[in-house]
């Protein structure tokens, strides 16, 4: 379907219901605006010029400046092209997109809402032999509207756990809005980060931001895997894929398991406060321990970044500390200096460096 479309020139052009055709906007790019910039320098151009005839270098430019209105013919000078004010031929090109691109967000917003209900009534309704036992997979395009189904429904807890150090800030953002309001519905919220999330500005923000509604967040020095849990009904969690999948868990007897499991990791966790100096030096002091552990198992650097939730880069500047600390140029001779110190490895934190000669 088309509709006619005046031009600046007065003539009627054919434009598409789907807006312009990429094919033009690439004309545009790759030559039409050199083109352009060439008619307005020089004041206009001859339409016999042989570069914009029909085999010239010019040719697809010109017919993309001609489709949008942006060049044309006086009626004082029918024999040459001249330029056209592209803000009166902006409105007519970009208006009609921007419309229907509000138009898709909010038809695609209401087709997701109504799956959600269409989610939640399937939930509700079917027993849990025919969702595979209490476990339902799900893949990349399924998992956030799955989880935004579980968080409308939420009615009194939400248990998270986000072992990422650096989340994506608008994420965060977002993130914080909808906790933020699923702790004014009256829902407890408890999250879960690394030591390392007390760096990001970012995390620090989106801790004010849930803290100041009523939430609470603690920090771990250990490694974990992201979870999700729901009133203790449901859980989801990281599925064999890494992020391309996720788990379902529904099964009472897993659930409850897995609560227990973050109850634990949640009692040895540190409160996130920026303003708490005590804390930050507990803080300190688990991730010391935490790296001297890592050297003496052996880990290579990204895999024990990896459990300390920071970059490669902040990992060896953990260990450079060490060598520092314990007067040692190379890891051999740091790994040397810390079995003089006699550090058990359950009690790393309190391992010293030995005297200096």
């Amino acid at each position: 379907m088309s509709k006619r479309q005046p031009t600046p020139s007065g003539e009627e052009k054919n434009v598409t219901d789907e807006g312009r055709a990429p094919r033009t906007r690439a004309l545009l790019e790759a030559k039409g605006i050199e083109l352009f910039e060439l008619i307005a320098n020089q004041g206009g151009i001859p339409v016999s010029d042989p570069r914009v005839s029909e085999n010239g270098e010019y040719a697809g430019a010109l017919a993309a400046l001609e489709e949008l209105g942006l060049v044309r013919h006086p009626d004082e000078a029918p024999d040459t092209w001249l330029t056209v004010d592209p803000a009166t031929v902006q409105a007519q090109v970009v208006t009609p997109m921007t419309q229907e691109g509000i138009r898709l967000l909010q038809e695609s917003a209401e087709w997701a809402n109504d799956f959600t209900a269409l989610h939640s009534a399937w939930r509700r309704s079917t027993p849990a032999d025919q969702r595979g036992g209490g476990i339902t997979n799900l893949h990349r395009p399924q998992i956030q509207p799955y989880i935004d189904s579980l968080v409308a429904e939420c009615e009194f807890e939400a248990l998270t756990a986000q072992p990422q150090a650096t989340r994506d800030p608008s994420v965060l953002a977002e993130t914080a809005r909808k906790d933020a309001a699923l702790l004014r519905r009256g829902v407890k919220m408890r999250t879960l980060y690394q030591h390392a999330a007390r760096r990001h500005s970012a995390t620090r923000d989106y801790v004010v931001a849930v803290s100041q509604a009523g939430g609470e967040v603690r920090t771990l020095d250990e490694f974990f895997n992201k979870i999700l849990i729901f009133d203790r009904r449901v859980a989801i969690i990281p599925g064999p894929d890494g992020i391309d999948t996720a788990i379902a868990v529904r099964e009472p007897a897993i659930v409850a398991y897995l609560v227990d499991v973050y109850e634990r990791s949640w009692e040895r966790a540190r409160p996130f406060s920026a303003a708490d100096t005590s804390t930050m030096k507990e803080v300190a002091g688990e991730q010391r321990s935490m790296t001297l552990r890592m050297l003496i198992e052996g880990h290579s650097d990204p895999a024990a970044s990896k459990r300390l939730g920071v970059s490669p880069r902040t990992y060896a500047g953990y260990v450079s500390d060490l060598k520092d600390e314990f007067g040692a140029d190379t890891r051999f001779q740091l790994g040397y200096e810390i079995g003089r110190s006699d550090a058990e490895t359950d009690r790393l934190g309190n391992a010293t460096p030995p005297p200096r000669d």
